[in-house]
């Protein structure tokens, strides 16, 4: 007989776990729609504006501050699982201990790692292959876009407090304005005539402003909430450095998989190469982001199940998480797959020549999003319920295993090396580590869940990028035709999913959570298994 866990004091409650997580995870869409959308609206801007060398200088040092942001140590992950746990028990003085002793711990490392990288930008010229002028403007450029990073140091532990009590939707919405702002400042500085230096500094003072709103969030979210020297504990310290030490190890690995090849293009080839990559890795970090949101939101929801042992609830997760993941992913990557060369020309115009390298890395890069983004359920579930110790090791494996090839196939194939160096160790530890570990700490059989969950999401999608391949050379060469063709597709593929793939038992399953998301009134409490 199960007994039903007592309801957590602050925040939603776990009987509206599912409309929680339609709000949280709508409004992240709405985020990740904007900041596609002018994303993709200001690199070709920018890049005409601002030329080839200086966007990609931009760009560069952009990827060298995300690395520093590697000192805070996993931290941001670790708090909203403590947040969560000791929510999900009642405990605020935790809380409140938790919260002190990291805003004061993480602004002293947040100094520490501004002082390192005050280093790099004295020695730029050193470093990459760059002129000695782009090194000059390159330290203003690094110094202030540094200041924006380590500030998210000790002013993510709001962040924290907020997306552990499962109100990410509050935060969005000042991302979303924020993210309106800088652009708006974006265009204006360029179109006045100021230079990169100017540009940097009038967007990195608009992003700087969110901080306060964060902080505001959280009190709103925990009224009890306390942040103060006279909380700080060292056995808190030493609590989530347990478990941080081990999602600082998730996070350095994520940054070689995803965000270390600029950096290996600027070493070995310089800006110009780091700008023809650009195109490619926005779109690519666009589809990652508009797919990924679930399994965000889902990670306090797996703190929470596994701190109360719903395992039935956590099998339920891994198996729909999946499913709706490569649901999201999967057509989309192959819609690109097929049409990278069109997307890419006719995003770009008549800058897409300078650039055309980046359409088949776009190809290689679509497949490694879809690998990654489908096992992204699997991931987050071996984070929040205990099996964080060998997910870092295995993301550390990958990371070194993708630098390692990058470095080594750059020589002979130029970006495309980088690419396949991505893509091999991603889809590797996909498949024969991460899934099957998911699966286990469930107690699902592996072959089980990839025919639940796995095969009705990506044989429809083979089926469908067919025929888009069999119709492109009747579309136009344009975005228009890129977005009818992919239309056309993603009907054929819902089709087939829903139709075909899935069971009446399955159509029926998502009707009612689609019904209960919209229902206004109470509803039934719904049992442990239900997400």
């Amino acid at each position: 007989m199960s007994v039903t866990p007592p309801e957590p004091a602050w925040g939603p409650s776990r009987k509206h776990a599912l409309r929680t997580v339609a709000r949280n995870v709508s409004t992240r869409y709405v985020l990740v729609l904007a900041d596609m959308a002018i994303g993709l609206a200001l690199l070709p801007f920018n890049l005409a504006y601002l030329g080839k060398a200086e966007y990609g200088l931009w760009i560069l040092l952009g990827s060298v501050t995300m690395h520093f942001s590697a000192f805070e140590m996993g931290n941001s992950g670790a708090l909203v699982k403590f947040m969560a746990q000791y929510r999900a028990h009642n405990n605020a003085r935790a809380i409140n201990e938790i919260a002190s002793t990291m805003f004061f711990t993480l602004a002293l490392v947040g100094m520490t790692a501004y002082a390192l990288l005050a280093g790099v930008a004295f020695n730029l010229e050193h470093l990459f292959n760059i002129t000695p002028e782009q090194a000059q403007v390159g330290q203003w450029v690094l110094l202030m876009i540094g200041v924006h990073a380590i500030f998210n140091f000790p002013f993510g532990v709001f962040g924290s407090v907020t997306g552990g009590f499962q109100r990410y939707d509050v935060n969005n919405v000042v991302a979303i304005v924020t993210t309106v702002a800088a652009a708006s400042v974006n265009v204006a500085v360029v179109l006045a005539g100021y230079d990169l230096i100017h540009l940097v500094a009038a967007t990195t003072a608009v992003r700087m402003s969110a901080y306060l709103a964060y902080r505001a969030n959280a009190y709103r979210v925990f009224p009890e909430l306390q942040v103060r020297p006279g909380l700080f504990r060292r056995a808190r310290l030493k609590e989530v450095f347990g478990f941080s030490a081990y999602t600082t190890g998730i996070d350095w690995a994520n940054k070689l998989n995803y965000q270390l090849d600029e950096v290996v293009l600027g070493a070995f080839l310089g800006p110009a190469a780091v700008a023809v990559w650009a195109p490619a890795e926005r779109v690519v970090s666009g589809v990652q982001r508009l797919t990924n949101q679930v399994n965000g939101v889902l990670f306090p929801l797996i703190v929470d199940s596994d701190q109360m042992n719903q395992q039935r609830r956590l099998q339920q997760i891994l198996l729909q998480g999946t499913r709706f993941s490569l649901v999201m992913v999967v057509p989309i990557a192959a819609a690109i797959f097929v049409l990278a060369d069109p997307l890419i020309r006719g995003w770009l115009g008549s800058g897409a020549d300078s650039v055309a390298g980046a359409i088949p890395v776009l190809q290689v890069l679509a497949i490694a999003v879809a690998f990654r983004v489908g096992d992204g359920t699997g991931t987050t579930l071996l984070k929040g319920a205990g099996r964080h110790k060998m997910l870092a090791g295995v993301h550390l494996g990958t990371g070194i295993v993708n630098v390692v090839l990058s470095a080594l196939l750059i020589g002979p194939f130029g970006l495309m090396g980088v690419a396949y160096g991505t893509l091999i160790p991603i889809a590797a530890s996909t498949i024969f580590i991460l899934f099957p570990a998911a699966c286990r700490r469930v107690g699902l059989p592996v072959a089980g869940a990839v025919r639940q969950a796995v095969l009705p999401a990506v044989w429809p999608a083979l089926v469908a990028a067919s025929c888009l391949w069999l119709l492109q050379p009747h579309l136009p060469a344009n975005l228009a035709g890129v977005a009818l063709g992919s239309a056309a597709a993603g009907v054929l593929y819902l089709a087939l999913f829903v139709g075909v793939a899935i069971s009446r038992a399955d159509r029926a399953f998502y009707w009612d959570k689609a019904l209960q998301i919209l229902q206004r009134g109470p509803r039934p409490t719904p049992s442990p298994a239900e997400v």
